[in-house]
């Protein structure tokens, strides 16, 4: 693993104008033009201005160039088979339909190498959530990078560059995080009972919470009472507050 270090400086790298509608790229197959050592990037981010604002960021330092923009997951998978980019720099919250994780999985699951060799486009998220569950998905979706958007400008060039070469890159207080869950794990929990657990956090009495995952409530009192057990407490404030403390909470 990999962490990203800060970029050389040098001269600016050109390119050509990046495409952002679909129907305007070339053809799957084309063998796009490049400078040797120039990573392609395409966007996927559902704001118009965050876009903007990466595309002039990125465009600040050599050897990056911003091929193309997406603006929801199902055009950010179009455009990768189309434009073949070396990195999808994407965001995990994507509006309505496709969201960055589903997005990525499929990226993942049907992009081909590029021509001349060049490998399959690899998914970098940038997002501003991290929660264990987030970055659990993420990464297990295929991402080989999991980046906050609250990092300095030199660390993304730096992970941009590293995660087209293949290098898993995350940002530092992520790598803290799952450093800490596997140094000290919490209670193991089933998928059932982590669901209840997340109902009971909501302030759902039992009888609600039977009725939302459709158990009975004798049900919900029998998981709530091996919940306690596995940690430790005797009251659902606390199940909550223990919970959190050991981030099994959505």
């Amino acid at each position: 693993m990999r962490f990203p270090q800060s970029p050389e400086h040098g001269q600016r790298a050109g390119g050509s104008a990046p495409t952002s509608r679909a129907e305007d790229l070339e053809p799957t197959g084309t063998d796009f033009a490049r400078e040797p050592d120039t990573v392609r990037v395409l966007l996927c981010d559902d704001h118009a201005v965050v876009r903007a604002g990466l595309r002039a960021l990125l465009s600040s330092t050599e050897g990056i160039d911003v091929v193309g923009e997406a603006a929801s997951g199902d055009e950010a998978l179009v455009m990768t088979m189309r434009l073949r980019p070396d990195v999808v720099l994407m965001d995990l919250q994507l509006g309505d339909g496709t969201d960055g994780v589903t997005a990525t999985r499929r990226i993942v699951a049907t992009a081909a190498p590029g021509a001349r060799g060049r490998p399959a486009p690899q998914v970098l998220v940038l997002t501003m959530f991290d929660t264990d569950a987030d970055i659990a998905r993420a990464l297990a979706a295929g991402a080989t990078g999991y980046l906050l958007k609250a990092e300095r400008p030199e660390l993304l060039f730096a992970a941009i560059r590293d995660t087209a070469a293949g290098r898993t890159v995350l940002s530092g207080t992520v790598a803290d995080r799952m450093m800490s869950r596997i140094r000290t794990p919490g209670p193991a929990l089933t998928q059932r009972e982590r669901g209840i657990l997340g109902q009971l956090a909501g302030g759902l009495t039992n009888r609600e919470i039977a009725r939302v995952l459709f158990l009975s409530e004798a049900t919900v009192k029998t998981h709530l009472g091996r919940i306690y057990a596995k940690l430790g407490v005797q009251t659902r404030a606390a199940a909550v507050a223990k919970a959190a403390q050991h981030r099994l909470l959505p």
